[in-house]
């Protein structure tokens, strides 16, 4: 695996560096040493997959608060994503700011979200599936979300989102 650091504070990409022969390929997506060389919660409490039936599905931007923040690996495992994190840690140096970054079945990339941040994204294809690898358990009284188009945040999109769930579009601006 690659890892590369993104523009936001404790967020990387991680490449897979597959073994290509003439069945395919083999790749390591997930490493406890290679994270803790890199200074990433390495624990994995939790694994989540999302399918989605059509592009331009939005899905975000969601967060858990204090004591379970969690920390994500995200990978897109069938089609194409926009793929979009915010920092929510108001002692970070890239508080409010935020990154976006293109999964898909084929570049092999997946992103690394620290907890304290917001994510979410919108499918670029139709069928898109989103596999989750999280530090902490899902707690529902801890659930925090943004809106996509707060103006404050100042996401650009690749499109406008054809689907989105009533409580997605119901999170409060900033």
């Amino acid at each position: 695996m690659t890892f590369v650091k993104t523009s936001l504070e404790g967020a990387w990409i991680i490449t897979l560096d597959p073994a290509v022969d003439e069945r395919g390929y083999f790749a390591r997506t997930f490493c406890q040493k290679e994270f803790e060389e890199h200074g990433l919660s390495c624990s994995v409490a939790q694994c989540n997959i999302s399918f989605n039936k059509q592009a331009g599905t939005m899905r975000g931007m969601h967060f858990q608060h204090e004591p379970v923040a969690e920390s994500k690996l995200i990978r897109c495992v069938r089609g194409a994503l926009y793929d979009v994190i915010v920092d929510l840690r108001p002692d970070s140096l890239t508080y409010l700011q935020h990154f976006g970054v293109e999964l898909t079945q084929d570049n092999l990339k997946a992103l690394f979200v620290p907890a304290g941040f917001a994510h979410g994204f919108l499918t670029l294809e139709d069928d898109a599936e989103v596999f989750y690898m999280m530090d902490d358990y899902y707690t529902p009284s801890c659930e925090g979300g943004l809106r996509f188009d707060d103006p404050k945040l100042g996401i650009k999109w690749p499109f406008e989102p054809a689907v989105i769930s009533e409580k997605d579009r119901g999170w409060p601006l900033l």
